[in-house]
């Protein structure tokens, strides 16, 4: 395994184990998630770039539009729990209560 491949997966593991332990905040939950995508375009690209194919060359940019919708669609759940329920802690929120 290269270093290169090594820092993006390294990164993309980290985004992961920050996903997974750290759920206090619905912010730190889409700041992870966010670090993942980031990860996988980086390593998209550049497998892009390694492979000299020009198939591939459209693959980071559906991922980068994907990414951007996920994130827009995870800021307007944070305002709105942040509205509804006064805070944007993942404790609070609980499906049976609605």
């Amino acid at each position: 395994m290269t270093p290169v491949h090594f820092a993006f997966s390294s990164a993309f593991m980290l985004g992961l184990t920050g996903l997974a332990f750290h759920r206090t905040h619905l912010l730190s939950a889409l700041l992870c998630l966010e670090g993942m995508m980031l990860s996988l375009f980086i390593a998209l690209s550049l497998w892009a770039l390694q492979l000299g194919s020009t198939n591939l060359s459209a693959a980071p940019m559906l991922l980068l539009a994907f990414s951007a919708c996920e994130a827009s669609a995870g800021l307007a759940l944070l305002v709105a729990t942040a509205r509804t329920h006064g805070t944007d802690h993942l404790q609070s929120l609980n499906l049976l209560q609605c």
